[in-house]
């Protein structure tokens, strides 16, 4: 065996710089480690290298906002300062009913299946994770039609993040099992609309289930790129304590068992010493513990790419601070 089998691998993000064919990057991790700050700052550099980046929060608290200092709604807007980078905010647990009306229009000339969202709440509630999937799926088909060159997910934290990657797989689960049970159920319905509408009520479940027959191609499409590493890859953010690092551990073999590449991490919030500066004691024992846990991830993820990130002294905040921090994922940081 040569040597070069035994060198690291480069402690950067260049990798995901590189891989022109990504088109889906999720950024996620245990609460509180900074994902937010990571992927902002490596949607900035993606931006300088494709076309066309867009960055998604799926996590309520929504911090995308608070990073860049600039409101960002559920409809992708511009990042001040840049011709492209947007930003976008998503609830996943929005529901099927606080979809915006835009989404629902133009099926049909009466437009059935706006006028039928009730119903179709009642049916969806019979299976469980449909209505956030389809939900999902409707701000993927977004996407998809805005046609961003590449997608940073700024998730939530790892367990509702395993639950969102898991949806195109449910959802697909799940419409199929709608559209049998709509095959059984479209004569009743319509005999039932019939007595209580009229024949012209305008309830037609035909419309209803080509919404659904409509999604699930997108749906599997998503499926399919989720699970190709050419076009999707996770980055774990963690910090050197051992709950972070046992949570990294477990979301690495989650990925792995759902068929989803990873083989980047990123250790934020490390405490460097200054060279010439003495160490109160605290920053030293902070040190000495991190030290063993760098170890551990060194001897655990020897084939993936780890980035070390500093601890600084001000908040990263505002397009500025964002940039200047952004340069640590493909330049290693070096103390001054």
């Amino acid at each position: 065996m040569s040597d070069e089998e035994f060198e690291p691998l480069d402690p950067t993000l260049q990798n995901i710089l590189d891989a022109k064919s990504l088109r889906w990057v999720f950024v996620g991790g245990k609460g509180g480690v900074g994902k937010t700050t990571s992927s902002c700052s490596l949607a900035v550099q993606l931006a300088k290298v494709r076309e066309t980046v867009l960055i998604i929060s799926t996590d309520p608290a929504h911090n995308i906002s608070d990073a860049f200092s600039q409101k960002f709604t559920k409809v992708p807007t511009k990042v001040n300062g840049f011709d492209n980078l947007s930003a976008m905010e998503v609830d996943p647990n929005i529901g099927f009913a606080e979809l915006p009306e835009e989404y629902f229009t133009g099926i049909g000339e009466n437009d059935a299946w706006r006028s039928s969202k009730n119903v179709i709440q009642e049916l969806l509630g019979a299976f469980p994770g449909i209505d956030e999937a389809m939900s999902y799926a409707e701000v993927m088909k977004l996407v998809k039609r805005m046609d961003f060159s590449v997608v940073v997910f700024d998730t939530a934290p790892t367990g509702h993040t395993l639950r969102l990657l898991s949806f195109p797989a449910v959802v697909e689960k799940g419409l199929g099992k709608l559209l049998r049970l709509k095959n059984q159920l479209s004569p009743l319905i319509s005999n039932m609309a019939r007595m209580f509408g009229g024949a012209d009520s305008g309830f037609n479940p035909d419309l209803l289930s080509g919404r659904l027959e409509e999604m699930l191609p997108t749906i599997q499409a998503v499926n399919a790129q989720f699970r190709d590493p050419a076009a999707t890859t996770f980055v774990c953010v963690c910090i050197a304590e051992f709950l972070s690092l046992y949570e990294t551990e477990r979301l690495i073999q989650e990925l792995t068992k759902v068929g989803i590449d990873t083989h980047n991490i990123v250790v934020n919030q490390l405490l460097y010493q200054k060279t010439g500066e003495k160490p109160c004691s605290m920053c030293e024992a902070r040190c000495k513990i991190q030290a063993k846990y760098l170890d551990q991830i060194a001897d655990l993820y020897e084939d993936f790419h780890v980035v070390k990130l500093p601890l600084l002294e001000k908040e990263v905040r505002g397009v500025e601070a964002v940039t200047s921090f952004s340069a640590n994922l493909v330049v290693p940081y070096k103390p001054v």
